[in-house]
């Protein structure tokens, strides 16, 4: 038998053919010892590269700096309920059967979601032949960065006036959201707990525009329309916002503020549109 180089003296391959051992023979005998065969020395696996941290969207800047004119600032907290600025943009589609939207931080960061829920197929036929959303019931749910609902929106079949309906996912009452007018600046009250915590005012007729005011009239809030682009305009359904909370508020009228900008689409604009 011929030794191997990386082999010590004595130690063959196993006669017994044990795939790639070794024993030892004493001069007359082979002993009960084994061990395996020695292999050449492997080069050390280098570790994968690491991939480079998500940047800034430049998109969703421009969104917010150029075209709805809030400054930059520094990160808020990384949640629907923390952070200064939400970016609402709904997705676009040539024909809309069920709104859709996603919520970003200034940064392009996804903090949640907005998806309309509970629509059977003859309703999605029905939105699909004839304009009567303002007739129909719509259920959306806000959902946070893991997909969980955070908040659930119901606003009822309306004739003139919309009225949303703010709840907890376990059914607890948040609030309402109420049209107080229709001709004019269209304006909002924000109820709570059997009084009205604040209200939402349309800046010009065609309400692209938003102040949000605490029970005092203290403006806490704004709500921005975003130029979505001349082709979505015209050939799509999508709507794009950016709420821009000036301080921490209170709850429960924090969760009624982003309720309103994240559904402000589906409470008010669902039923006309334009170029605003």
């Amino acid at each position: 038998m011929t030794t191997h180089s990386n082999t010590p003296s004595g130690w063959y391959p196993d006669p017994h053919g044990a795939d790639r051992t070794l024993r030892y023979w004493d001069g007359s005998r082979w002993t009960e010892h084994t061990h395996a065969e020695q292999q050449p020395a492997q080069p050390a696996q280098q570790p994968a590269p690491a991939q480079p941290a998500a940047g800034p969207d430049p998109r969703v800047q421009r969104q917010v700096q150029q075209q709805a004119g809030v400054a930059a600032g520094g990160p808020g907290g990384g949640t629907l309920f923390s952070e200064p600025v939400l970016v609402v943009n709904q997705k676009a589609k040539l024909i809309e059967l069920t709104n859709e939207y996603k919520v970003m931080d200034q940064q392009g960061n996804q903090l949640g979601s907005v998806v309309q829920v509970g629509q059977s197929a003859l309703r999605k036929v029905l939105r699909f032949v004839a304009s009567i959303d303002q007739f129909m019931t719509h259920r959306l749910e806000i959902r946070d960065a893991h997909g969980q609902p955070v908040l659930l929106l119901t606003r009822p079949r309306k004739f003139l006036r919309s009225r949303v309906v703010v709840t907890r996912p376990d059914g607890q009452p948040v609030g309402e959201i109420v049209q107080q007018n229709v001709f004019g600046k269209i304006n909002f009250a924000i109820n709570a707990g059997g009084g009205q915590v604040g209200a939402i005012k349309a800046e010009n007729w065609r309400a692209w525009n938003f102040a949000i005011v605490d029970h005092a009239g203290n403006e806490v809030a704004r709500i921005t329309k975003t130029w979505e682009g001349l082709a979505k305009t015209l050939f799509t359904t999508a709507d794009n916002y950016v709420l821009q909370i000036h301080y921490q508020l209170p709850e429960p009228l924090l969760s009624l503020v982003v309720a309103t900008a994240l559904t402000v689409d589906t409470a008010l604009k669902q039923d006309s549109r334009g170029l605003g």
